[in-house]
C-alpha cells in the first residue's frame, strides 16, 4: 500500500511538471505568431529573424519533452493499473483446494474441539474428522502473536498467503499436499491428509520402546522417499523450493509407511523456529542464515543417520568425548577407521547383503554430512545413489 501511495504521489508531480511544460510552448508559440505578425519580414532585421528562430526551436524541444513525459506519465498509469489487478487477494475465510472438503465442513469441524496430535515451535496439530467422514490434520500456525508491528501488517499476512498457495499447487507422490488453509486476524489453519502412522520421530521412538519393528528395507525405502521428495522441490518444480526444516517430525509416514514431506518452505514464513536446537540443520544455515538446496541435503543425511544407528543427533551420547561431539562426526571417525558396523541399529542387523547395502548408506550419510557444503551431493546424484542399493 505504500508502495501504490508513493506511485500515486509521482503520477501527481509528474502531471503538474507535464502541464507546465506544455503551458509554456503554448505561450511561446503564441508570443511568437504576434511579433510575426506585427512586423513584416525584412531582409535588414537578422537579429529579430535570431530570435524568433530561437523561439521556433525552444518551442520544438518543449514540445518534445512535453510527449516524452507523457508517455512515461502513461506508462506509470499503465503499471500501476497491471499491480493492482495482480495484487493477490486479501482473502478471508477457508480456501479450499480439494474436491473432498468444503468450506462450510470445515469450519463447522475447526469450531470444534478436536484431539491434539503434537506441538512445535511454530503451531499445534490436530486430527479432525469433517462432517463428511473425512479425517484431516490440521496445523495451527500462530506467527502473529509476537505483537511486533511488522508481523501484524497486512503486507506480511498476503505473503504468507501468496506462499500458502504456491505450496496448495505442489503435487508429489512423497509430499505431503496443503488441501485447505483459513486465514483468521491472528493465525493460519493449514489442512493436510491425515497419516495414520505418524511421523518418522513416532516411528523410531516406537522401534526404541520395542513397539515396532522397522526392517532396513522398510528404512530404506523411506529413505529414498524423501530424497525423491527433495529431488521435486529442489529441481522439479518451479519456483525450486528449499524445505529449510527437514527433520524426523516433518516426515510423515502412511500406513504403508511412504514418506511424506511436511512443511515445506514453512519455516522461512515462521521466523520463531528454534533451528539450533532440532540437530538437522547445516552449519552454514545457523551461522550465516544461507539456505541452499545443500542445507537440505546436510538435514537428510541427519535423518539417514537416524534411520541406519536408531540415535538422534541430541542423544546424550553425543556430549561425550567418544563421540566426537555429533552424530554426523561419530559416522565419520567410525567409518575412517574401519568400524562403521559399529554405528548399526543392532535391531536391524542380519542377511549379509543387507548390511552391505547398510554400510554404503553410511557411507552416502558422511558425504551428506560434510561440513563444506560443496562436497555434499545433490539430491539428483542422491536419489541414483540410494536406488543402487535396492530394487524399489
Amino acid at each position: 500500500m505504500a508502495k501504490m501511495r508513493g506511485c500515486i504521489v509521482t503520477v501527481a508531480l509528474l502531471l503538474l511538471l507535464l502541464l507546465c511544460l506544455h503551458q509554456t510552448p503554448v505561450e511561446c508559440k503564441e508570443r511568437l505568431i504576434r511579433q510575426l505578425s506585427s512586423q513584416p519580414s525584412s531582409a535588414t532585421k537578422p537579429q529579430e529573424f535570431k530570435i524568433g528562430f530561437k523561439r521556433v526551436l525552444l518551442s520544438i524541444v518543449l514540445g518534445i519533452l512535453t510527449g516524452l513525459i507523457g508517455a512515461i506519465l502513461f506508462a506509470l498509469l499503465i503499471k500501476i493499473a497491471v499491480q493492482y489487478i495482480n495484487q493477490t487477494p486479501f482473502l478471508k475465510g477457508p480456501v479450499i483446494f480439494s474436491p473432498k472438503i468444503s468450506s462450510k465442513t470445515l469450519q463447522s469441524a475447526l469450531a470444534n474441539e478436536n484431539q491434539l496430535l503434537g506441538s512445535s515451535s511454530n503451531g499445534k496439530y490436530y486430527k479432525t474428522v469433517l462432517d463428511n467422514g473425512l479425517t484431516v490434520a490440521v496445523k495451527v500456525l500462530e506467527p502473529f502473536d509476537s505483537g511486533s508491528p511488522e508481523m501484524q501488517s497486512k503486507s506480511v499476512k498476503r505473503r504468507i498467503q501468496q506462499e500458502l498457495e504456491v505450496l496448495a499447487s505442489l503435487r508429489h507422490r512423497h509430499l505431503r499436499s496443503l488441501r485447505a488453509y483459513v486465514r483468521e486476524s491472528d493465525r493460519f489453519s493449514l489442512v493436510y491428509d491425515y497419516m495414520p502412522m505418524g511421523s518418522l520421530e513416532d516411528a523410531m521412538n516406537g522401534v526404541r520402546e520395542n513397539h515396532l519393528e522397522l526392517r532396513w528395507d522398510v528404512r530404506l525405502r523411506i529413505a529414498v522417499g524423501v530424497i525423491k521428495g527433495l529431488q521435486y522441490l529442489h529441481f522439479i518444480c518451479v519456483p525450486q523450493i528449499l524445505h529449510y526444516n527437514l527433520k524426523p517430525t516433518n516426515v510423515m509416514l502412511d500406513a504403508e509407511f511412504e514418506p511424506r514431506l511436511a512443511d515445506c518452505g514453512l519455516a522461512k514464513l515462521m521466523p520463531n523456529i528454534d533451528r539450533a536446537t532440532s540437530g538437522y540443520c547445516s552449519p552454514e544455515c545457523l551461522q550465516n542464515c544461507r539456505y541452499t538446496d545443500k542445507s537440505d541435503i546436510f538435514s537428510f543425511g541427519m535423518i539417514l543417520g537416524v534411520l541406519l544407528t536408531g540415535r538422534y543427533p541430541t542423544d546424550s551420547f553425543f556430549r561425550e568425548a567418544v563421540s566426537g561431539g555429533s552424530l554426523g562426526q561419530w559416522l565419520r571417525h567410525l567409518q575412517q577407521a574401519g568400524e562403521a558396523h559399529e554405528a548399526l541399529d543392532k535391531s536391524i542387523l542380519g542377511e549379509e547383503v543387507e548390511e552391505d547395502e547398510m554400510l554404503m548408506a553410511v557411507r552416502i550419510a558422511v558425504v551428506c554430512l560434510s561440513d563444506s557444503p560443496g562436497d555434499r551431493p545433490s539430491s539428483d546424484e542422491l536419489v541414483a545413489m540410494l536406488t543402487q542399493l535396492h530394487s524399489f
